[in-house]
């Protein structure tokens, strides 16, 4: 039996069940409606304008052109044309984020009744004082990839980084949402953070602080919390957790800082876990992996845990050796 005589036979067995049972459909979405009126966390009606994912990715691939141009592009950018392909692009973010923007701010406890107008010139202020910050975002990305290239033995070259990393692209896309959380744009530096979590497994909150020369090497299943506070020239592994102690106050944390702080010169490696507002890494330590750290470290230290005791036999697993396998 082909493709077509299967989905054939599953539509008519469809037809056939709808024609036994004709009053199942209005069941079903009845059953859905009522649920819509008792279960209305999850449920967002009557909100005329509402914020456009997908835009909201684009406006960040043409940032990511402009921050780097000529790795994102489908042909060779021409030095003659870069004036033009700047001014695109940016004419683009600037129509588009204003509008994203003015919907995010209406739409927030931030200016409940405000005028349109009063929105759409807060949302314009934003915008025009974020893409004034493009060199220096440049300039802090300039650090990341050579800081990437230093600390990485097999990176080939700095096209090598730019193109392959998703630890770059993770710090990239932190560096845009960290700005625009900076300048008070309520939930979009969310979406683009979330969106990179996404593609990379790397999740870095808008809010945490990073200096120059950060680098993750590998990177996936890293967590940097909302209150992180980060120095230059950090270096961190995959599976790293910069996290806060507890959740158990719930939004009544919401304000406190609930994440460590990360001095210069620190390398973390992988799966290490460093939590609490009260922690702070000092310059030029080193955290080994699978450490668990709840206090605060002196400058110049290296912190490992134990390693756990190995069994070795020879030949064939006796049965008595088994019993621990599981």
């Amino acid at each position: 039996m082909d493709r077509q005589e299967i989905e054939q036979g599953f539509d008519e067995a469809i037809r056939r069940r709808d024609a036994l049972n004709p009053h199942r459909i209005t069941e079903l979405v009845d059953q859905v409606m009522e649920s819509y009126e008792t279960h209305s966390l999850g449920t967002r009606l009557e909100q005329e304008q509402l914020l456009n994912r997908s835009v909201l990715i684009q406006i960040l691939e043409k940032m990511r052109q402009i921050l780097f141009p000529g790795y994102f592009e489908d042909n060779r950018m021409r030095k003659e044309f870069l004036r033009y392909f700047v001014g695109e692009r940016l004419e683009f973010i600037t129509y588009h984020l204003t509008r994203q923007i003015a919907v995010a701010l209406g739409n927030s406890d931030l200016c409940e009744g405000c005028e349109r107008s009063v929105i759409i010139k807060r949302a314009e202020e934003i915008v025009s004082t974020f893409l004034s910050k493009i060199p220096t975002l440049r300039e802090y990305l300039e650090t990341d990839i050579q800081a990437a290239f230093d600390g990485d033995p097999a990176a080939f070259n700095f096209e090598e980084i730019v193109l392959c990393y998703p630890g770059l692209m993770a710090i990239s896309t932190y560096r845009i949402a960290h700005e625009l959380q900076i300048l008070g744009v309520p939930l979009i530096p969310r979406i683009m953070s979330e969106h990179a979590h996404s593609r990379t497994g790397i999740d870095i909150h808008p809010g945490a602080t990073i200096g120059k020369y950060f680098f993750i090497d590998h990177g996936t299943g890293i967590v940097i919390g909302e209150t992180t506070e980060i120095g230059e020239h950090v270096k961190i592994y995959q599976g790293v957790t910069l996290g806060g102690l507890s959740t158990r106050k719930g939004q009544g944390l919401k304000g406190t800082k609930r994440h460590p702080t990360i001095r210069d010169n620190v390398t973390i490696y992988a799966g290490a876990t460093v939590l609490g507002g009260e922690t702070v890494i000092g310059k030029n330590v080193t955290v080994a992996g699978n450490t668990f750290i709840v206090r605060s470290i002196p400058d110049d230290m290296r912190v490992s845990a134990r390693a756990p005791e190995l069994e070795y036999s020879h030949g064939r697993r006796s049965d008595e050796f088994m019993d621990y396998i599981i």
